[in-house]
């Protein structure tokens, strides 16, 4: 009688140890994550990215090594896939960091210029994914126009006048230290276009300023352009997505939605018609489909 034991009994063949990773795939990871800090770069435009992508998602310990590379780079991995390649969010203390004060201070001189800068940012983020399905459907496209970002605060600085009215309170802050609403009252004040001597928009008025901020994003690898239409028109990046998944959470995206300016109804992103006053420019609708 033969038992485990006796020699005549096959052997239980061992598992293969995994390989040990090897300074070539040290050089590999942070070779992904240095195509992941550049923004524009797709996966479907460089063979070498596309691969080291696959090689991520396939390889549980390669995967381990490129994340490992980018954490101590103070970087978060947001997603790693064909649609976004390696897309990264900079810690604060990452030297990656672009801080929202840095391109304010860049872009406007005046305090007061800085806040409206923020609000434009948020309103873009805000009408690109206006419903929370949007930023968890990765076929979803996003389409804002500069003109309609404009006309979307404008219309948020009017419905927050109502509320206003309508409780009795004196929201009207002083100039020197505008909080967010007090960033939508001077945005209702300040020219929407204005123009130079020769017909150039200025950059301080609140077209100027919503264009500056959408080239921002465009040159972050968040917005693409699609046309000049209505100012400019630009569609939203995977990048982008990923980006406004973090932003949908604060409470200044809430209140700007629950102002009710992108309504919600039956699932169609829109804006509330046009209001054709001076106040606004012309062709400011929004459009939004998926793919």
């Amino acid at each position: 009688m033969t038992t485990p034991h006796d020699a005549s009994w096959p052997a239980a063949e061992a598992e293969p140890a995994p390989a040990a990773l090897t300074p070539g795939d040290v050089a590999d990871a942070a070779r992904l994550v240095s195509f992941g800090l550049q923004a524009k770069l797709l996966p479907a435009r460089d063979a070498e990215y596309a691969e080291l992508v696959r090689r991520h998602r396939e390889d549980p310990a390669f995967a381990r090594l490129a994340d490992a590379v980018a954490t101590g780079l103070n970087l978060v991995v947001l997603e790693v896939s064909p649609r976004a390649g390696m897309a990264l969010a900079a810690a604060e203390e990452s030297v990656f960091a672009v801080r929202m004060g840095d391109y304010s201070r860049r872009a406007a001189s005046e305090t007061t210029d800085r806040f409206l800068h923020g609000l434009a940012h948020l309103a873009v983020a805000a009408m690109a994914f206006p419903r929370p399905e949007d930023l968890a459907d990765e076929g979803y496209l996003g389409r804002i126009t500069v003109n309609g970002v404009d006309a979307f605060v404008r219309q948020a600085c009017r419905r927050l006048e109502e509320q206003a009215e309508l409780t009795g309170d004196n929201t009207d802050p002083s100039s020197d230290a505008p909080g967010l609403e007090a960033a939508w009252r001077v945005w209702a004040r300040r020219s929407t276009t204005g123009a130079t001597k020769d017909a150039r928009r200025l950059s301080g008025s609140t077209i100027g300023i919503t264009g500056k901020a959408v080239a921002f994003l465009v040159d972050s690898g968040f917005l693409q352009k699609a046309s000049d239409d209505a100012g400019g028109t630009y569609r939203t990046t995977a990048r982008y997505q990923l980006q406004v998944r973090d932003l949908a959470g604060s409470a200044a995206m809430a209140e700007l939605i629950d102002l009710g300016v992108v309504p919600v109804t039956d699932g169609s992103a829109t804006l509330l018609p046009a209001d054709h006053s001076d106040e606004l420019v012309a062709d400011a609708g929004l459009p939004f489909h998926s793919l």
